[in-house]
């Protein structure tokens, strides 16, 4: 890269033209005659030598030439520079020499790094497009019910509350007809009231006889006797308003429409189902769920009939579940239908999920008959009679070789008999005819 040369006169610097620069002239003195050249040195503007002096008075210490050297003439032009123009950043530089190449050099790059800091970041624009809903998972989907249906405890009273309202408003309605004389004087006189005439009922007997009338319905007619092991579910106009699981005699009001539902531990015992295994074999499958109403609420109002839902949702996940494995493993040592420990675990903790929904509550659902249907039971049969005879040989004839091995063994090892190879091809054949033969008798 060339180096800028300093004008005499202050100016900025004017990067030389590669290839272009003038030789200058070489003086021979006398001592050009010893074959040492006489080098030049270039003279100060006499304006400025006060100046030069002042700060450079003495010359470099290594050069031999007098006069201040390169370094100290090109910190004084740029301090001239910046004095007489403290507004620009970059000094002022003189078009080039014509025929002369000239690289741009972006102003960022020597100054990357404060480049990079000052300039604030541009931030993407915020766009306004809607967001796209979320695509659901795929795959079943477990039902969920409505978080606002839950149960919660109803508006009840005790029986006795509602027995002693009504007993005084039938009172109060007796006090008035007495004093209007409606009440017949036999009766009177049996509480031990004075008879009075009968006039009519005026005006001013009738607000009080329509409101402990009123009164009386009321508390009477909300009465009911609530059993063991039921609740009821409370709705005002379709809305839900509670569930009542006190027992006795009990008081609701009457405006509330009352739905008796069964809250005992309950087993279903389901008819033989047809399935089919992992195989495609057809199966007749009889289940045992034990369930009972965990959420009054749910069951009644979430589910048109919860115990329909549970016998359809106990179907659907036998056959989910028996479909994962084969009914019988004839040949190898395999998970079937057989171990029905695993198969009832799977099938309850998938009757739990699927039944929270409508408050029901499984605990457990176990399958009590695997069988194979009519159309495929005989040759089944007959399959696992063969695998069972094949497995049975098999340790028949394992235990023979054992028994043969050990013998051979203990006759040799004690030097009993000393045998040859056809010697001990016969003792073993024998052996093996004696004990198989005997083993399978």
């Amino acid at each position: 890269m060339p180096v800028p040369q300093a004008l005499p006169d202050g100016g900025a610097a004017v990067p030389a033209a590669r290839g272009e620069s003038e030789p200058e002239p070489v003086h021979t003195t006398a001592d050009s005659v010893s074959g040492s050249p006489h080098i030049p040195h270039p003279q100060p503007h006499p304006q400025h030598e006060d100046d030069e002096r002042r700060e450079a008075p003495d010359t470099a210490p290594d050069s031999g030439v007098p006069g201040p050297g390169v370094a100290e003439i090109v910190a004084q032009a740029v301090a001239r520079a910046m004095e007489e123009d403290d507004t620009q950043d970059l000094p002022h530089v003189s078009a080039p020499r014509r025929g002369t190449a000239v690289t741009e050099v972006p102003v960022s790059l020597p100054f990357r790094a404060a480049s990079t800091t000052l300039l604030p970041k541009r931030e993407p624009a915020a766009t306004s497009r809607p967001a796209r809903p979320a695509r659901p998972a795929p795959g079943r989907r477990v039902p969920r019910g409505d978080d606002r249906l839950r149960e919660h405890r109803g508006p009840v009273l005790p029986g006795w509350v509602g027995v002693a309202v009504g007993g005084l408003a039938l009172a109060g309605c007796t006090a008035v007809l007495w004093r209007a004389g409606a009440v017949p004087d036999a009766f009177a006189a049996a509480f031990g009231a004075a008879p009075r005439a009968y006039h009519g009922l005026r005006a001013t007997h009738w607000p009080p006889l329509a409101f402990l009338g009123i009164v009386a319905l009321v508390a009477l007619g909300g009465l009911g006797r609530a059993r063991t092991g039921h609740a009821w579910v409370l709705t005002l106009f379709g809305r839900y308003r509670g569930t009542v699981r006190r027992t006795g005699l009990t008081w609701v009001s009457p405006l509330l429409l009352r739905r008796r539902v069964d809250v005992r531990l309950r087993h279903w015992r389901s008819d033989p189902m047809p399935a089919v295994d992992s195989g495609g074999l057809a199966l007749q499958v009889v289940v045992q769920v034990v369930w009972q109403v965990k959420d009054t609420a749910r069951a009644t109002l979430a589910v048109a009939d919860h115990t329909e839902y549970l016998s359809e949702q106990v179907e659907s996940a036998m056959a989910r579940v028996l479909s994962q494995l084969p009914a019988d493993a004839f040949h190898e040592d395999a998970p079937t239908l057989r171990d029905a420990e695993a198969v009832g675990d799977a099938l309850t903790r998938m009757l739990a999920a699927e039944t929270e929904a409508v408050g029901i509550e499984v605990f457990s659902a176990q399958p009590t008959r695997i069988e194979y249907a009519a159309e495929v039971a005989e040759a089944m049969r007959r399959r696992r009679v063969a695998a069972i005879d094949a497995k049975h040989r098999d340790t028949v004839l394992t235990s023979v070789v054992d028994a043969v091995d050990d013998t051979v063994h203990r006759l040799t090892s004690r030097g009993l008999v000393e045998l040859d190879d056809y010697e001990r091809k016969a003792l073993v054949k024998d052996l093996t005819v004696a004990f198989y033969t005997g083993r399978t008798e």
